[in-house]
């Protein structure tokens, strides 16, 4: 919108702006389109888990289409979802690293082996390749006393691209996120307090407010109002069963909790 402004400010004429859903979504996934672009060209995709050299010197299979990436990242970079710190009973307790080469020595230095900067079977992000899920194997097993929280913390003083995997109850109770309003607590009248994304547009200047949705009919008076109609005109629609305003339901109890009784 902003975009078509100031271009109505130079040009002095207006513009219809449009957006659609699907190309929104496909804006998020330019990252493998460029990877179908280089399957095309060159038949494979080396940070992808089809890759691997076989035993026949031969690449992994790959179709004419970008491969699911299942734990891998994808574009141009390997990437990995490993495990951490009680991940047997935490299914939550997971980072996701990518490894790049342009900090690869302080990627060793992190998760203890400055041996690998020197090393020419992966001192290079070709002769890592035919490595990279031993590599990933031997992070994990640096991983296993950290939780995703501590690994973090640690690998971002390195520089190294990392976040944790968030469960849904992580990313609705995240402090950081309720501090900048991108959840929200949203009063309703009859259903209560409930949690939503806010505004992902933030301003200097202004915080938009997040309101409840209005009940079926709350604003049909001031609606009339606005629309020329006098206060006695309403009543008599009012009265005539014409419009009506609804009124909020009382909040049901919540159930009762039933309480397993131990066997015998």
């Amino acid at each position: 919108m902003l975009t078509a402004l100031i271009d109505r400010q130079k040009t002095g004429k207006g513009a219809k702006v449009t957006v659609s859903m699907q190309e929104s979504c496909l804006d998020l996934c330019r990252v493998k389109l460029r990877d179908q672009q280089r399957l095309e060209r060159v038949g494979y995709l080396e940070e992808y888990p089809q890759y691997p050299i076989r035993a026949d010197g031969k690449y992994g299979t790959f179709t004419d289409v970008v491969p699911r990436g299942g734990n891998a990242g994808g574009g141009g970079q390997p990437g990995w979802i490993l495990k951490c710190k009680d991940w047997q009973k935490d299914p939550n307790s997971y980072i996701y690293l990518t490894i790049q080469d342009t900090n690869w020595v302080r990627t060793a230095q992190a998760v203890g082996h400055p041996e690998w900067a020197e090393d020419p079977a992966y001192a290079t992000p070709e002769a890592r390749q035919p490595h990279i899920f031993d590599i990933f194997a031997e992070i994990e097993k640096w991983l296993a006393d950290k939780t995703k929280y501590e690994a973090v913390n640690i690998l971002r003083k390195y520089d190294i691209p990392c976040a944790p995997v968030f469960s849904m109850k992580e990313l609705e109770n995240d402090p950081d996120l309720r501090a900048n309003g991108t959840i929200v607590e949203v009063p309703h009248k009859e259903r209560g307090s409930y949690i939503t994304i806010g505004s992902v547009m933030k301003f200097s200047t202004f915080t938009p407010k997040i309101t409840g949705s209005p009940l079926l009919g709350e604003h049909t008076d001031e609606v009339l109002a606005s629309l020329g109609y006098r206060p006695e005109q309403i009543a008599k629609l009012h009265a005539a069963k014409i419009v009506d305003v609804v009124k909020p339901h009382a909040k049901q109890a919540a159930p009762a909790k039933a309480h397993a009784v131990p066997a015998k």
